[in-house]
């Protein structure tokens, strides 16, 4: 009698462990099943059949004869990691699914030996990061900007290559104001040389300057801008407006002059080139605001001062509009400067001209 049970147990055991490992080979299959039809499924069947394959793993690794195959763990990380970015209406249900195949991700290399698995486990990895940008672009789309950038840091961090999440981490950092981590999420965007880099390197030189009133920082990001971008108008301005607030005008005309030399025939260095006369006139029209009216010499060697730059910028702004006569900005610059000196017949000409500009 002994002996009939003794063979019972036996085959009792062989029995679970085949039923255990039935459990990994159930996982497959729903899998491939799965991955044919769920392009065509509803959210409701999608959700039915991955949780009804992670049971399938729950089982199998909870089992000591199949606790410890590469298949059971590698498509626990599948099922959870799908459910992760499919839903998208039980946040919480998300996150708690990704948890699972996080914990289940390193446990299915570390018995992948041979890298059978390799790509299963890399989908896995790629659905965990689809899940967590799409929390983050929820976030942002909800204005919620404080759990955007805290998504999109956490995105960098898993894959330090992604310049996209460095530009959203940036612009999120942005809206929130914080603009030294702003600053800071931008400059490792542009590190990676990106066809936007041009913008986004007036975007960081506008905040270090404006926002973080950094003008030596400002100054190195525009000339880091400018080997790359030597020609670029607003670059060049906005150089030029930092050696006018510093005094070093000189260096100023000397790019432009380079600038010139290079191509006489491109209205906006002339334009430019006005502008360091014109900007140092309406600096010293701020000052002259400040003077007693009853410091009349004084009062009068600012304006003579003054005057005497406009005098200087006026043939440049001329001859950005002979090169270009639709040259806005000079126009919309002689047109101020026309009113200031009090004379008529130009102003009428140049408002003319603007005003048959079409709006764009």
């Amino acid at each position: 009698m002994k002996k009939l049970l003794l063979s019972i147990l036996i085959v009792g055991t062989a029995t679970f462990a085949n039923a255990q490992k039935s459990e990994v080979a159930e996982a497959k299959k729903k899998w491939g099943i799965f991955s044919l039809t769920s392009n065509s499924q509803a959210f409701e069947k999608k959700m039915v059949a991955l949780n009804a394959g992670l049971v399938n793993t729950d089982n199998a690794i909870a089992n000591e004869k199949s606790k410890d195959l590469a298949e059971a763990w590698v498509y626990r990380a599948l099922f959870a990691s799908s459910i992760a970015v499919t839903d998208t209406v039980d946040e919480a249900n998300s996150l708690a699914k990704q948890k699972i195949a996080e914990e289940a991700i390193p446990k299915a290399k570390a018995l992948d030996t041979k890298g059978a698995e390799k790509d299963n486990i890399a989908n896995a990895e790629v659905n965990i990061q689809n899940a967590i940008i799409t929390r983050g672009m929820r976030a942002y789309a909800k204005k919620d900007y404080k759990t955007a950038l805290t998504v999109f840091e956490q995105l960098v961090t898993i894959n330090p290559k992604d310049t996209a999440m460095y530009l959203n981490a940036g612009v999120t950092a942005r809206l929130l104001e914080n603009y030294p981590l702003a600053v800071q999420h931008f400059k490792k965007y542009l590190s990676f040389n990106t066809k936007e880099a041009k913008d986004i390197y007036a975007e960081t030189i506008s905040i270090t300057l404006d926002k973080l009133k950094d003008t030596t920082a400002g100054m190195a990001l525009i000339n880091e801008a400018l080997a790359k971008f030597p020609d670029d108008a607003g670059l060049i301005g906005s150089q030029t407006d930092i050696y006018i607030a510093t005094g070093d005008i000189v260096k100023s005309q000397e790019s432009l002059n380079k600038l010139i030399a290079k191509d006489a025939n491109k209205a906006v260095y002339h334009y430019l080139m006005g502008d360091t006369y014109y900007k140092q006139a309406l600096l010293i029209q701020e000052d002259r605001k400040k003077i007693d009216t009853k410091k009349v010499k004084e009062f009068d060697a600012a304006t003579a001062k003054m005057m005497a730059l406009i005098d200087q910028s006026l043939p440049f702004y001329k001859k950005s509009i002979e090169i270009d006569p639709k040259f806005v900005p000079a126009l919309e610059t002689l047109k101020q400067i026309y009113a200031f000196k009090g004379d008529t017949a130009s102003y009428d000409d140049v408002k003319k001209r603007l005003d048959a500009i079409p709006a764009n």
